[in-house]
């Protein structure tokens, strides 16, 4: 069975995870059908539809956007089995117990259809048990996936083989897993916990034991093991809070039941304050208490000693901060290791039982070190993965060192590092991750990647430190490179070769000066020697818009008649843009504001990421969109209105006036597809690493179909009485307190651009009258102190200053 074969999916189990992965599922267009128990209700149907309607209300959000709700259908097991016959996937998702899920099969497998896959979405039970309970002739059909919480957010999937499960299975699996929903999967063994929670889990009690011995409190250690240490800003314990204690109390129960010849197993026991905090039903965020409580505006700190919650006023140690940024990591850990902060002992502490750990159980957990590698990463958060670490530091030097903390006692565990580490081609060659592949200790050599078509559309795939391949800021051929941007081309011997690609090298890749100096040069080495030109980042965001330092520092020193230039040939730029005689297609990742999301607006075509998420945001500035944005907004209006005649013009209006209005921002590409940001198209695909060749192509498609500009137009607008009647409405959110009198002057400035100005209702303009009324609005509020105030508040603590 192939990707393409998966067209509907079940999903049983309407419980949080498995609602949300049904909730993944119609993100990605697929149409899933929602399990639960029929319930007691007249609707038999109501467990499933109050998952469904809970959706809504989860936060982050699950639902690329509210309406797709719509399309998950809800069922019961005692009266819609019979709707299972036309699912291609069924992915069981009930409670962590082997007995409910085994005795759930025996109802529901009768119904499958003959073809269909079998899932189990369970984050460690063991998968030949489960398989054991199901016919035989299913077996080679059904396998483990875990999907990890949020499953709309989190990167990783793992993948855990049966006994008997067809490799055809799990490479259709992997194929849909990565393709359609946009996942980075890891093929796992099927022992208890996998690889992700196997690893992490443990990373926390050993963070948990090494604080308690070093005598730093939640906070601190929070501090240290956030973005410091490479990981995400929640750390360890805020982390916890965020999964659940009694998600993570459940994963260390399966490691001390299942593993108690694990050399480290002394350590598996429920910490007391963890089985505390669950038996008072402290679960952390979920119920409004765990490690961390708010109470108003203070965040407070269990104290472990008192079990009382404190302050959390404690503060990482500025100079073990300091050594977490050395840019080298084999001086980082020496420091770490030398110093005798104990802030930094602890931290060297949990990275070599990290190491050790690791070391000692890959042979038993993953095929080779990038499995492990790649589940921290994905699972976790880690910008680098445990061994890719150990490598960057020195991998011999590291070695000897968790040796001489094995022999002197300080470690968690007296057992060796396996022979692999210390002797033969690792030793020798001081690595894991080699351009040959990544280390497989059972095979006794570094085994390459598996070369599955599901990758063949990622021009770039994940890369681990030490492996080798491409990487976007060399690859193919340059045709200029400055310091704003770098202009290329793929050297594949392909058609692919004849479109440029610029990727913008400023941070976050804001629109400064020399940024859009050297996209209008990009345009030009397009126009005169590719078919085609693409404007992709290989990182997110697409683009943040309009480096407001720059500007700021150049209105200080020339003046605003300075800016109002810089605005001109922004303004210059996105018209060239959309008139160019050769395709412009947008590759989208991540944010696209303000500038940015003009950037994209003006491409001929736009192809997105998932979490791609665009908005005019200048109001919160104190400014108006001044490239074009208000212009797009006006014009596609009007186009709309043209389609459809019969709904008024200031209908279709108002949807793009109150975008920008209100700064918002698209929750997801679908979002923003509702927003009327995309166009007839314009293209979503299913994982951000295939946008470059889908952009590329969509440019191809465009020029070998004979591809011309649009012509300029004149397009009606609503004129003084469209603004009078928006107008109205925003007298009333300033009048009832809603909105201040500035943001009413604002909004008010944005209307009177996106209405034609002071014209008759139904007038014909043209782009030059339109971008002058953006440029004239741009002027009259960078002159105003209030919008310098917000400029000035933005720059300084980085959020919108309401005045």
């Amino acid at each position: 069975m192939s990707r393409k074969h998966i067209r509907r999916v079940a999903v049983l189990g309407a419980g949080v995870m498995g609602a949300q992965i049904a909730a993944l599922c119609v993100n990605a267009g697929v149409p899933v059908v929602l399990f639960d128990l029929a319930g007691s209700q007249v609707n038999s149907g109501s467990p499933a539809q109050e998952a469904i309607r809970r959706l809504a209300k989860l936060k982050p959000a699950p639902l690329a956007t509210a309406a797709l709700a719509n399309a998950i259908v809800p069922a019961n097991y005692d009266d819609d089995l019979a709707l299972l016959a036309d699912c291609d996937l069924v992915i069981e998702a009930v409670a962590e117990k082997a007995d409910i899920k085994t005795q759930l099969y025996q109802r529901v497998v009768p119904a499958l259809a003959d073809h269909a896959l079998l899932v189990s979405n369970t984050s460690g039970l063991s998968i030949q048990q489960l398989a054991q309970s199901l016919p035989a002739e299913l077996q080679s059909r059904f396998c483990g996936v875990h999907f990890f919480n949020p499953p709309r957010y989190m990167a990783l999937v793992e993948l855990i083989a049966g006994p008997a499960t067809a490799p055809q299975v799990l490479d259709a699996l992997e194929t849909f897993l990565v393709r359609t929903l946009g996942k980075s999967v890891v093929r796992a063994r099927d022992t208890p916990n996998y690889i992700g929670n196997r690893i992490g889990v443990f990373s926390l009690l050993a963070a948990l034991i090494e604080a308690e011995r070093f005598g730093l409190s939640y906070e601190v250690v929070d501090e240290l093991t956030g973005q410091p240490l490479g990981r995400p800003r929640s750390g360890t314990f805020r982390t916890a809070d965020v999964v659940g204690l009694d998600t993570l109390a459940h994963v260390i129960h399966t490691l001390s039941s299942q593993l108690p010849h694990d050399p480290f197993a002394k350590h598996f026991g429920l910490p007391p304050v963890i089985q505390k905090l669950v038996a008072e039903n402290a679960l952390g965020q979920k119920t409004g208490a765990g490690f961390y409580r708010k109470e108003g505006k203070d965040i407070l700190r269990l104290d472990p000693a008192s079990h009382q919650y404190v302050k959390a006023d404690g503060q990482a140690s500025a100079e073990v901060i300091k050594i977490l940024r050395l840019s080298d990591p084999a001086e980082r850990l020496r420091t770490l290791r030398q110093s005798n902060d104990p802030q930094a002992a602890f931290v060297w502490a949990i990275l070599r039982d990290l190491f050790h750990y690791s070391a000692v159980h890959l042979a038993e957990i993953a095929d080779t070190a990038r499995e492990v590698d790649l589940a921290m990463r994905g699972g976790f958060g880690y910008q680098v993965g445990p061994f890719e670490l150990w490598q960057q530091a020195g991998w011999q030097q590291v070695a000897q060192w968790i040796q001489e903390d094995i022999a002197a006692g300080r470690a968690l565990s007296s057992a060796p590092l396996p022979p692999w580490v210390l002797s033969g081609p690792v030793a020798e060659r001081g690595a894991v991750h080699t351009p040959e592949g990544s280390w497989n200790p059972a095979a006794g050599r570094f085994e390459p990647r598996a070369q599955l078509p599901a990758y063949r559309r990622q021009r770039f795939p994940e890369r681990l430190l030490g492996e080798g391949g491409e990487s976007p800021a060399d690859a193919g051929h340059t045709v200029f490179e400055s310091a704003a941007v770098r202009a290329w081309h793929l050297t594949d011997d392909s058609e692919r070769d004849s479109v440029l690609i610029v990727s913008i090298k400023s941070r976050q890749h804001t629109l400064g000066p020399e940024v859009v100096q050297d996209l209008q040069e990009a345009l030009a080495q397009a126009e005169a020697n590719f078919t085609g030109l693409v404007i992709w980042q290989p990182t997110a965001p697409f683009s943040v818009g309009a480096d407001l330092r720059v500007l700021h520092e150049l209105m200080q020193k020339d003046g605003i008649a300075a800016v109002e230039a810089e605005q001109r040939r922004m303004q210059q730029l996105m018209r060239r843009l959309r008139h160019s005689p050769v395709p412009v297609v947008a590759g989208m990742l991540g944010m696209a504001l303000g500038g940015g999301c003009e950037l994209a607006l003006y491409a001929d075509r736009r192809v997105l990421a998932p979490e791609s998420y665009l908005g005019l945001v200048e109001v919160g500035v104190g400014l108006v969109p001044g490239a074009g944005g208000l212009v797009f907004g006006a014009r596609r209006a009007a186009s709309l209105h043209s389609a459809a005649p019969d709904t008024p013009l200031l209908q279709f209006l108002k949807r793009f006036a109150t975008n920008a209005a209100m700064a918002k921002v698209s929750a997801s590409a679908l979002d923003a597809r509702d927003m009327g940001w995309l166009r007839e198209g314009d293209l979503i695909v299913g994982h951000e690493r295939e946008v470059l060749l889908a952009a590329i192509d969509q440019a191809l498609g465009l020029a070998n179909a004979g591809y011309r500009p649009p012509l300029p137009e004149r397009f009606a607008v609503v004129g003084r009485d469209g603004r009078a009647t928006l107008a109205a409405q925003l007298v009333n959110m300033r009048d009832g307190g809603f909105i201040s009198a500035y943001d009413y002057l604002l909004a008010d400035t944005l209307l009177n651009v996106m209405c034609g100005g002071d014209v008759e209702p139904g007038s014909l303009v043209d782009d030059e009258w339109m971008f002058g009324l953006e440029r004239q609005a741009f002027a009259e509020l960078l002159n105003n102190p209030e919008t310098r105030e917000r400029i000035e508040g933005m720059l300084r603590t980085g959020k919108p200053v309401r005045n």
